[in-house]
């Protein structure tokens, strides 16, 4: 079966599952789709060990079939950004923007070095050879929340104006930072060159900085052409653009998409959107990119739920997937905690924004991609042929599957209290 039908009939799970949901289940619909497939993952392996039916191999191969890392990073996740920027409020994010870089920046890097030296210590205590800069590879790929898991879920639950601005602009900004840690961490345990302190700064730079501000001139290049025009359809078209053609080309040009996106989906869902679009776009503008967003979605989630078909655990592997969890959320709490102390100084907060936004960093398909980028072959426990990516694979599905179904689906009683707080507040 060819790439294009399979993902068809996953396109067609998603759905199904998401409607059965509508019908009976009424949770969040990502939640709800990364659980259906997860189960059916389930059912097929236990069926397999017990003879009932086997399809575990087939239903491998068909997910294998489909590159996980190329599907999200060089396929949807530019459209997904890319709506996620679309529906940013700039002034909202102004009012924010010493929170968000201080979230995005040092709190990324702090989580990095903790979740990094903490697994090292552990691994030493149980007796697996896991090497140092492979456990800081762990804590780059792991520490930046995800957008997309973000967007989907914590979005749309309207916590109070301050929390969601952090916590989406955070989502939406690290991955510049976060890529720059992660490939320089890579290139020490991979290259055949370590890094120097020119190299890092040079990669940021191009990287983040250059995604940037081609993000900048491909938002102005569309906000010009959408201008020229008044045929609503053709102005709708036009922002597919972006995510295709431009998101495409940042890669040609070595910067980084991802920021390219969101920069551009800020210009044109906060500039273009009031003086470039007819009235008539404006209005459907958001409807279309939220039904892109929904379908999209649904396939991504569907395939973290059944990427456990790629999985064959170890003793080892359960071990340091349970402690996984923990840490990450440890680190998290502590990164933010740290950071609100010096926000506290300038200005008074919700007193739900550290838990909101510690439980709310949701890690997602972009984690697992990275995870899937680690090379194989370098073995940890070679009788037993479990190398680094197994490791790191495996803790990384974990923390993925954990905030997605039980952070996500536990976020709500947080929210509703902190905008009991905030109406409190505007009453007295």
């Amino acid at each position: 079966m060819s790439v294009y039908y399979t993902l068809c009939f996953l396109s067609a799970a998603a759905m199904l599952i998401a409607f059965v949901n509508s019908k009976i289940g009424k949770m969040q619909t990502t939640i709800a789709i990364t659980a259906g497939s997860m189960m059916l993952s389930l059912l097929i392996l236990v069926a397999g060990q017990n003879n009932w039916f086997h399809l575990t191999e087939i239903a491998s191969k068909t997910v294998s079939s489909i590159n996980f890392e190329d599907f999200l990073l060089k396929g949807i996740l530019g459209f997904l950004l890319f709506a996620g920027g679309l529906g940013i409020k700039l002034p909202n994010l102004k009012d924010q923007k010493w929170e968000i870089t201080t979230l995005a920046l040092a709190a990324t890097l702090f989580s990095t070095f903790f979740i990094g030296f903490a697994l090292y210590w552990f691994c030493q205590v149980i007796g697996i050879q896991f090497d140092l800069v492979y456990c800081l590879l762990f804590g780059a790929l792991i520490s930046p929340t995800d957008p997309i898991a973000v967007l989907a879920i914590v979005k749309k639950l309207d916590a109070p104006k301050r929390i969601s601005t952090q916590i989406e602009g955070e989502s939406l900004f690290n991955d510049g930072f976060g890529l720059v840690i992660f490939v320089t961490i890579y290139t020490i345990a991979f290259g055949s060159e370590a890094p120097t302190f020119g190299s890092v700064t040079l990669l940021f730079i191009q990287e983040a900085i250059g995604g940037i501000f081609y993000g900048f001139a491909l938002g102005l290049l569309f906000h010009f052409l959408i201008s020229s025009t008044d045929d609503h359809s053709m102005e709708l078209l036009l922002t597919i653009g972006v995510p295709t053609a431009g998101y495409a080309f940042a890669d040609i040009i070595h910067v980084s998409g991802p920021l390219a996106m969101v920069v551009s989906g800020i210009m044109i869902g906060n500039w273009t959107r009031f003086i470039g679009f007819s009235k008539e776009s404006e209005d459907h503008l958001d409807h279309f990119w939220e039904l892109v967003d929904e379908f999209l979605n649904g396939v991504l989630f569907l395939l973290i739920g059944m990427s456990m078909l790629l999985f064959e655990f170890h003793e080892e592997d359960w071990i340091v997937m349970a402690f996984s969890v923990p840490l990450v959320l440890a680190a998290r709490y502590l990164s933010v905690f740290l950071s609100y102390v010096g926000f506290k100084r300038y200005r008074k907060y919700n007193s739900w924004s550290v838990k909101i936004l510690t439980w709310g960093g949701l890690r997602g398909g972009l984690a697992l991609a990275m995870a899937l980028s680690i090379p194989s072959g370098v073995w940890v426990v070679q009788d037993k042929l479990i190398d680094v990516k197994e490791i790191i694979l495996v803790m990384t599905y974990s923390v993925v599957v954990f905030s997605i179904l039980v952070q996500g689906s536990t976020i709500t009683p947080m929210i509703e209290k902190a905008k009991k707080e905030e109406k409190l507040k505007a009453n007295s």
